[in-house]
């Protein structure tokens, strides 16, 4: 029996999103993660973290910050590129790269909100891959509560003193930098409390815990952030005091696309894993695949899995002409993340008893997606958001 990666089908509507210059950026990004990140798996699981050469790697290739301004190190290309990286990288079954994050949060801050100075110090090397990206949000008291934060930022002189913890942050372990969270402000409206500073990774006072021990994703850099009397220079404000939380809303809606466009290609690379096998596995003298159940299973799935990706396909559209509404990227992350849920969940009842061996991508699948539900503002969340709209 082979466990190769299978390569998803093509949905039963043609995509029409993509030129040939896209198509040639996606090859080498397939090769990146077939080469580098697939044979390395087991490894990043058991550490906790991917290799920190990875991430020159992906720099020497091109594949971090490709839409950041040329000026500023990346390559001036549309977010067309953003999605084809995510989806290989879901194609390859890989949970443990955050590079996705790197590149299209953190960068897209820094980018969209930053001075000229910022983005000169910041941007050009974390395309290269000589610095690690962060976001530091959530705490442990607040969640999805953003306005509940109490990581504080105190001016004095020209340094703001920061203190406070961060926890569940992607990229924490080997950042070299990261864009915090912090509370400027004590006004009755919280929102207008919030700040966002960036901070060197190198500053004193500035730690970081063990990677967490997580369900799945184990290969993911995840850790605590500690601030502890950091000092961080005034100029090194992001935007303006008390814009943060507006800044947070205006980049929420391309982070929550980024999460539907995981799981769309997560559910593609574990329905393609699955027709892989009950092609090959053999039951009572036949393969699985000539059961009728299977068949209905697998023709369920592709129904689902290609209303999703339709639905994605015309959020990106949208998302590139700056029109892709909050609803509609709650409604796709929320959605989609559902759909792998329950995609996976199918994969692993006709994988049987291999279904539930670590051996198998799919057994990795199956925890790995359970977190899709929660980041990024809970599905919980999402529906809050699309009720707003009625």
């Amino acid at each position: 029996m082979s466990i190769s990666l299978a390569r998803p089908i093509d949905p039963m509507i043609p995509r029409t999103l993509f030129d040939s210059d896209h198509e040639a950026f996606r090859a080498t990004a397939r090769r990146f993660f077939e080469q580098e990140v697939v044979p390395n798996i087991e490894r990043y699981e058991q550490q906790q973290h991917v290799d920190r050469s990875l991430w020159n790697k992906a720099g020497e290739l091109g594949l971090l910050c490709a839409t950041m301004p040329e000026e500023y190190g990346g390559s001036g290309v549309d977010r067309l590129y953003s999605m084809i990286l995510i989806e290989e990288q879901g194609y390859a079954m890989d949970s443990s790269s955050g590079m996705s994050l790197h590149s299209d949060i953190v960068a897209n801050y820094i980018n969209n909100f930053g001075t000229h100075e910022q983005k000169l110090e910041w941007l050009p090397k974390m395309a290269t891959g000589e610095v690690v990206g962060a976001i530091a949000m959530t705490e442990p008291g607040t969640g999805s509560d953003l306005q509940g934060v109490r990581t504080t930022a105190v001016l004095d002189g020209d340094d703001y003193v920061v203190n406070g913890s961060k926890i569940f942050i992607t990229n924490g372990y080997l950042c070299d930098m990261a864009v915090v969270v912090v509370k400027t402000g004590n006004t009755e409206k919280g929102s207008s409390n919030l700040s966002l500073l960036i901070i060197d990774a190198k500053s004193p006072g500035f730690s970081k815990g063990k990677p967490l021990n997580k369900v799945g994703m184990k290969g993911q850099d995840t850790c605590e952030l500690f601030f502890d009397n950091v000092r961080v220079p005034k100029a090194n404000l992001l935007g303006m005091e008390g814009m943060g939380f507006i800044m947070l809303m205006k980049e929420l809606a391309w982070e929550r696309l980024i999460v539907a466009i995981i799981c769309q290609a997560g559910a593609e690379a574990a329905f393609a894993q699955t027709l892989q096998y009950v092609k090959e596995r053999k039951a009572f003298g036949k393969t699985v695949m000539s059961f009728q159940n299977t068949r209905f299973k697998l023709a369920e799935m592709r129904t689902d899995i290609d209303m999703g990706r339709a639905y994605v396909d015309r959020c990106m559209q949208m998302q590139l002409t700056e029109s892709l509404a909050i609803e509609a990227a709650a409604a796709a992350k929320y959605k989609i993340s559902e759909m792998f849920s329950k995609v996976v969940d199918e994969c692993v009842q006709l994988h049987g008893g291999y279904g539930y061996m670590l051996e198998y991508p799919i057994a990795r699948a199956y925890i790995d997606n359970r977190a899709n539900r929660i980041y990024a503002g809970t599905n919980e969340i999402m529906k809050e958001l699309i009720s707003r709209s009625l």
